[in-house]
């Protein structure tokens, strides 16, 4: 692998996803080794074995000195390792700098970056190391076990978009997901949900007390494979921005679907937004709002969200390397 590391600070830990982009992700790796050798990388590879591994591999070999990560996968898998980095006490997690090689489904984290998805321009991008600190999302959300924890870097949802990625996550795990899957749910789930009943308060003020069909809290712009449900979200502002739809009827949700993926929709009268530090969210009567981080499905209501100001450092694209 040519120069040797002086120790494992001067190596890359490459976090590898084998089912990512159905299973593009073990696939194509032959082909990232190459071209990761090809422009001298120094690294140690390594295979995630399910879900929630890579966030006790991330954890685990920050511990043995790495501080610079490769994720190859998607969405998912960047939210993994996102949450090792912070479940670690070794370093803090702005010691950390985190490249990307997109192999997912989604892949809408890098959207908003503009992050090319060849994986030879992906890596001429990590080879500049173009840094970027941003915001991270952090929200306690309950599950039958009791109070857990999460960090995202892009965009949270619930009500509708939380089903819609629970029954896309389901299908990734049989191996079948691809980008068209978020969208052909978008239409079957509209059979299958029940409108909730939220009352939300952003930074202490009560802002909407009804029944929701989604919501979206973004640290970033795009979810879903390319909707644009936070357009005006500013990844290293400090703030989350929210969107509310309300319970709208399903002809209705038809019609405008087409302005998911262009932001125009948040123009709509049934739409709400608001950006806050701080939002909390309980349902009423005592029902439960289900929720998704990053396009990872994971438990219900009673959620508290916060923000992170400025709190991890990705490689991004600079102007020039975008087509």
């Amino acid at each position: 692998m040519g120069t040797k590391a002086k120790n494992n600070s001067d190596k890359w830990l490459v976090v590898v996803n084998p089912n990512a982009g159905s299973r593009k992700g073990e696939k194509d790796w032959p082909k990232i080794n190459d071209l990761l050798i090809h422009h001298g990388f120094i690294f140690e590879s390594m295979f995630t074995k399910n879900r929630r591994h890579a966030i006790a591999l991330t954890s685990d070999m920050i511990k043995k000195g790495f501080r610079q990560i490769i994720v190859v996968g998607g969405d998912g898998t960047l939210n993994e390792v996102v949450n090792g980095i912070f479940q670690q006490d070794s370093c803090k997690p702005d010691d950390i700098i985190i490249g990307l090689i997109p192999v997912g489904t989604g892949n809408d984290w890098g959207r908003t970056y503009k992050f090319p998805k060849k994986y030879h321009e992906a890596i001429k991008v990590l080879k500049k190391g173009h840094h970027f600190t941003q915001d991270v999302g952090y929200v306690t959300y309950h599950d039958a076990e009791g109070e857990h924890e999460r960090y995202f870097i892009n965009v949270s949802g619930m009500g509708y978009d939380a089903l819609v990625a629970q029954k896309t996550n389901r299908l990734k795990d049989q191996g079948k997901g691809n980008a068209f899957s978020y969208l052909l749910n978008i239409f079957t789930g509209l059979f299958q949900y029940k409108y909730a009943h939220f009352c939300i308060k952003a930074d202490g003020i009560e802002v909407f007390n009804d029944k929701v069909l989604s919501m979206n809290l973004g640290i970033c712009k795009y979810n879903g494979g390319g909707l644009m449900q936070v357009p005006d979200a500013i990844p290293d502002d400090g703030m989350l921005d929210i969107t509310i739809i309300h319970a709208i009827s399903k002809f209705k949700i038809i019609k405008h679907v087409a302005q998911l993926y262009d932001g125009s929709f948040i123009k709509q009268k049934f739409v709400d937004t608001h950006r806050a530090k701080e939002c909390k969210i309980v349902s009423k009567p005592q029902g439960k709002v289900f929720l998704e981080a990053d396009g990872e499905s994971l438990g219900h209501s009673p959620l508290l969200f916060t923000v992170k100001k400025r709190a991890l450092r990705f490689i991004i694209p600079q102007d020039e390397d975008i087509d």
